[in-house]
């Protein structure tokens, strides 16, 4: 029996984020803080579900999508990862520093802290895809029948970039 995948994709006005960010560059050198508005692509691949006859509900699928874009909307983004960066919580503060000068205090709840190495678009779009393959992956049988799921974020038109992830 031949194995046959169907794709789907959801790009929507709504599945977007504005956002401040700087990345480290090589080097000594950091970019100014500055923000993007970000949208999204989400795409899954794999087999149709017997009954329905499609790959994945676009409903839950934009659902998902909103909801993690939703997390890190109108937020200050910060790698927690970056070996350049001292981030620090003090209380409800944020404070950051770039090869140990201080260079930023922003208040907590304006703050993403997120589990990457650099704020690139490159890292968000991984980001959103490893997020989006977990919560999918626990919904059970319908995440058994999806084998990739392919996330794109862009910052400008015309400059994105995009994470495909496999499920196990």
């Amino acid at each position: 029996m031949t194995r046959s995948d169907f794709r789907i994709s959801v790009s929507k006005d709504y599945l977007v984020f504005s956002s401040a960010h700087f990345i480290t560059l090589p080097g000594d050198r950091c970019e100014p803080l500055h923000g993007h508005n970000y949208r999204t692509r989400v795409a899954v691949e794999g087999g149709l579900e017997p009954e329905a006859h499609y790959v994945f509900d676009f409903s839950e699928l934009k659902q998902l999508m909103k909801r993690l874009t939703d997390e890190i909307d109108h937020k200050v983004l910060l790698p927690l990862e970056n070996p350049k960066l001292v981030i620090e919580q003090r209380g409800d503060r944020v404070a950051v520093a770039h090869d140990g000068v201080p260079r930023y205090e922003f208040p907590r709840r304006e703050c993403a802290l997120l589990p990457i190495p650099n704020t690139t678009v490159e890292m968000l779009a991984r980001y959103l895809a490893q997020r989006a393959r977990a919560e999918l992956e626990r919904s059970g049988e319908r995440g058994l029948r999806l084998r990739t799921l392919e996330v794109e974020v862009e910052e400008n038109f015309g400059q994105s970039a995009t994470y495909r992830a496999a499920f196990d």
